[in-house]
């Protein structure tokens, strides 16, 4: 049996918030099916819960970092991001890149502020 990555999914440093990236793993601990709108809002939604667990949300984000794993689904990836991220957006890079999980076409990860 595997044992889980050794990270923390949230690290709360003062008022900065760490979360690691979140891919698009269901209740089941597994990558959703559906293509890549589906996992674009479970990897979404998991970020969510995450940001939740440190009395955070989306509006607290000030960077994000989002890996795809093909080019051709950035466009549809900001529209789905507009779905959870209002403006003032915060910073944020994406990358193109292979992921470590098989099946997995996006991840992100947050850096948020619970300051004053």
């Amino acid at each position: 049996m595997s044992q889980p990555p050794p990270l923390s999914r949230v690290t709360i440093a003062g008022p900065t918030v760490y979360v690691s990236g979140q891919l698009a793993r269901g209740a089941d601990g597994k990558i959703v099916a559906g293509g890549f709108a589906a996992q674009a809002r479970q990897a979404l939604e998991n970020l969510k819960s995450a940001l939740e667990t440190a009395g955070c949300g989306f509006s607290d984000v000030v960077k994000a970092t989002v890996w795809l794993t093909d080019a051709t689904d950035f466009a549809e990836f900001n529209a789905i991001y507009r779905e959870y991220f209002a403006e003032p957006y915060p910073s944020r890079s994406v990358v193109v890149s292979g992921l470590v999980a098989p099946g997995a076409m996006v991840e992100i990860e947050a850096i948020a502020w619970r300051g004053a």
